[in-house]
């Protein structure tokens, strides 16, 4: 029995993640591989892939924590002056106490300030936004909310093929039923306004449909909404009475040329008060996406939009009885809405690396898209936007009768060989859902040069010796 046979037994007990930490401790005890170190893409995790955090946001966030650090001259006198302003709105100065539910007040007011904004001066208001340790915790009790566990028939939530797992997962969890709507891969992964009707159909003789979840710019897909495609999915949920949960957390990570990201509220708010006074839409970001890239601050927020009174009260009860989100994650999230200024000590560098971050990214998009789709049987649509790269992988009939012969996936069977045969740990598309027959894998992009270079050339060398041995 080969070694990924051995190992891969106990797959379904175990993660890709925890095998890769398996690999990881062999490769310290000396074990010979074919490479040094895992390259770990699993995640849309910047830091994980090597991506050094901005200087602005961790000095801040050091004085906060240690605050003699602002007794010396080490720190520019904007991150002085920012920690003492922080630390003044957290009780007793301190981030070690707890802050309002909602979040602390004046960071509320920030990120309130940081959307109208965005959109152009479409106000927002403080009343509604509510900060929670990550958009996913948001999500979660958003969904709590429109779910009746008991009722009859079971309510159902649209949610597009693929999605990130973890909404359909709490979906369920909560008693809903989950809808599919696939997007259009042979169209750059498109929202396609047909679909949304097909699917809504479907489930009619099995549930109560009560929301749809759009992700925008798509994880895993990295497509962009247009603007014309965003107005026909405010439409359908207005008239199919539906409540618009909108997924904008990569809202920064923009790659196609002569694109820009737009908000599902902007949108609404430039249709007219038919629209805008009347759809009910929570809009979710986080602090650990883009450039910040702090997923482990736990940092993310929830704008609600045209909420009854009643549903409000409601919603105010139930998220009051998670506590206070972490005062590290609120930071992080003022420190996102509110970065340096021209003319501050810290803008100069700040500037600098988000240019360097903004120009890294888009040259991996380019590098991915042009290695991947010169290799024979991969197909990977343009990536507009988002974190990751989520190619198409054909495969033979050989390898998907290996993969069920070891009781796997056929994509799982190609992620766990390239794990161990090329260090390099990537997710399977059927985590995400995918149309049947149809394989995909899913890697992050958020990486620093030199890593995505590595990472392309394991993935090709592998991918080539893989063909060959399943031809």
């Amino acid at each position: 029995m080969s070694v990924l046979q051995e190992n891969f037994k106990q797959t379904e007990m175990t993660t890709m993640t925890e095998h890769a930490c398996r690999i990881k401790e062999m490769l310290r005890q000396g074990v010979e591989k074919p490479y040094k170190y895992v390259i770990d893409v699993s995640w849309g995790d910047p830091h994980i892939t090597g991506v050094k955090p901005l200087t602005f946001v961790r000095q801040v966030l050091a004085a906060c924590f240690y605050p003699q650090l602002m007794d010396g001259d080490k720190l520019p006198v904007d991150v002085k002056q920012r920690a003492q302003k922080l630390l003044s709105w957290c009780e007793g100065n301190s981030v070690g106490s707890y802050t309002n539910t909602p979040g602390i007040t004046e960071i509320i007011h920030c990120v309130a300030h940081f959307i109208t904004q965005r959109d152009g001066g479409v106000p927002s208001d403080p009343d509604n936004i509510w900060i929670h340790s990550g958009s996913q915790w948001s999500l979660a009790n958003m969904l709590r909310m429109l779910v009746n566990s008991e009722g009859s028939p079971r309510s159902g939530v649209l949610v597009p093929v693929p999605c990130y797992s973890t909404t359909p997962l709490s979906a369920e969890f909560l008693g809903a039923v989950v809808v599919p709507y696939f997007l259009d891969e042979e169209h750059g992964w498109e929202l396609q306004i047909e679909e949304l009707h097909r699917a809504l159909e479907s489930a009619q003789q099995v549930c109560k449909p009560v929301a749809l979840y759009v992700i925008n710019p798509g994880n895993p897909t990295g497509h962009i909404q247009s603007r014309g495609s965003m107005q026909e999915v405010i439409r359908f949920v207005l008239e199919k009475q539906l409540f618009l949960l909108a997924d904008e957390v990569y809202q920064n990570c923009i790659f196609a040329e002569n694109t820009e990201f737009v908000s599902y509220k902007k949108v609404l708010t430039d249709m007219g008060p038919s629209f805008s006074d009347t759809l009910e839409l929570a809009s979710f970001h986080s602090a650990s996406k883009g450039f910040l890239g702090e997923c482990g601050l736990r940092g993310g927020y929830v704008e609600l939009v045209n909420i009854d009174p009643p549903a409000m009260k409601f919603i105010q009860v139930l998220f009051n009885t998670s506590g206070c989100p972490p005062v590290a994650g609120q930071i992080a999230l003022q420190l996102m809405a509110d970065p340096p200024k021209p003319g501050e000590p810290s803008y100069p560098l700040y500037t600098n690396e988000i240019r360097h971050l903004s120009s890294t990214w888009l040259g991996n998009v380019k590098k991915v898209e042009k290695v991947l789709n010169q290799l024979e049987g991969f197909n990977c649509q343009p990536i507009k936007g988002g974190a990751f790269a989520f190619p198409r992988v054909h495969l033979s009939s050989k390898a998907i009768q290996k993969a069920k012969e070891v009781e796997m996936e056929p994509d799982t069977f190609y992620c766990v060989k390239l794990l161990e045969d090329a260090g390099v740990l990537v997710s399977p598309g059927c985590m995400y859902g995918q149309k049947e027959g149809i394989y995909h894998i899913r890697f992050c992009i958020l990486t620093p040069e030199d890593t995505m270079e590595e990472l392309l050339r394991r993935l090709s060398g592998f991918h080539l010796q893989f063909m060959k041995d399943f031809s």
